[in-house]
């Protein structure tokens, strides 16, 4: 064997361990945690909707937990759907904020028309910044987005409102649109979130 099959054949076996360790990580990461099956919001009890985990190649991002005031089955459902609600969510691994942020307007983008997304140029400013202001969360960390209608959307991060409420409704069908709109983050943690707090 040669000095460059050697090198070759070692720069193999050490991309195939990195991809069975990657692999051994997701397997090992932390399972969807517990959520509460209610919430109260804006004078409203709000039923747990549903679940999941946010799965970015083979690793295992966040938890989330939808909760509405009335149990949504499709995202034409819950679009539609009127009243308070909650996304809540707890990091599995180290997430750095600004990225965080990034994806959360990127998916925002691959939903929505440019010219929608333009009229809410404040409020999407506002969520980069909130989350760029935490250069990393933790696993275990967690954060939400409460929307309740004619007040906005309020941003807590370990518990604690960043600042006012922004947007108005149709801003959080934006943010909405990321997990349940036409192209969402993550098919299998969409239907997750619409199957009732099964999973």
């Amino acid at each position: 064997m040669t000095q460059l099959q050697a090198l070759a054949s070692a720069t193999r076996s050490a991309l195939l361990i990195a991809a069975t360790t990657a692999c051994l990580q997701a397997t090992a990461a932390p399972t969807v945690n517990k959520f509460e099956p209610t919430a109260q919001l804006g004078g409203s009890t709000l039923q747990l909707n549903g679940k999941g985990t946010r799965v970015r190649l083979v690793f295992k991002a966040y938890d989330m937990a939808l909760y509405t005031t009335k149990h949504a089955t499709t995202p034409a459902e819950l679009l539609a759907l009127p009243g308070p609600k909650r996304l809540q969510f707890t990091a599995l691994r180290e997430l750095q904020g600004t990225e965080l942020g990034r994806l959360f307007l990127r998916g925002m983008g691959d939903n929505a028309p440019a010219a929608q997304l333009t009229r809410h140029t404040l409020s999407t400013t506002r969520l980069i910044e909130i989350f760029s202001g935490k250069p990393k969360l933790m696993p275990g960390d967690t954060f939400a987005m409460d929307f309740i209608p004619g007040k906005g959307t309020q941003f807590y991060i370990s518990g604690q409102a960043q600042g006012e409420s922004v947007g108005d409704d149709e801003f959080f069908t934006l943010v909405l649109r990321i997990w349940f709109g036409d192209a969402p983050a993550d098919a299998k943690l969409r239907d997750a979130l619409l199957d009732g707090g099964k999973s």
